[in-house]
């Protein structure tokens, strides 16, 4: 399965003007990979670019890609304490559309995103990231599956 696996990993912050072409440049590297084969999708849930994948794999599930399965990796239940509310109700929204949820840890620790970003990659073949700073989750992230010789894709170089 792991072949047929992709993950994602991204900032949380992305500039509003930047959003639609991540979103274009997201559903076009999908739409690649799923030609490919890769029929599994691996989001950790964060906001922003977490969010944007998770939505672009599900809007292409509704769209002609019937076979695409989303699996939602959480580092932990209690993900959303603190969000806003808009932000909890798009997430729950997500989840209720996910073809499968993971929960990495059963309670906040202070390693559970990484825990997280290691199950994502560590049960993938490629991952798709949104990397703009080498520093943070997201250069850690690529840079474990970059290790690991997952094939990794950066759509803000595209």
């Amino acid at each position: 399965m792991r072949e047929k696996t992709c993950c994602f990993t991204g900032h949380r912050n992305i500039p509003p003007e930047e959003v639609e072409g991540i979103r274009q440049k997201l559903e076009a590297t999908i739409l690649e990979l799923y030609s490919q084969g890769v029929i599994y999708y691996g989001a950790g849930g964060a906001l922003g670019f977490d969010t944007l994948a998770a939505e672009a794999v599900l809007h292409l599930r509704d769209n002609g890609c019937p076979n695409l399965r989303l699996i939602l990796v959480l580092p932990c239940p209690d993900q959303t304490r603190g969000w806003k509310a808009e932000n909890i109700a798009r997430y729950e929204e997500i989840k209720g559309r996910a073809d499968k949820i993971v929960y990495t840890s059963q309670a906040y620790t202070p390693g559970c995103m990484h825990k997280r970003n290691r199950h994502l990659v560590d049960n993938s073949s490629v991952c798709v990231c949104y990397l703009t700073q080498n520093r943070g989750g997201t250069a850690y992230t690529a840079g474990y599956a970059e290790e690991h010789r997952l094939h990794v894709i950066n759509i803000a170089k595209m």
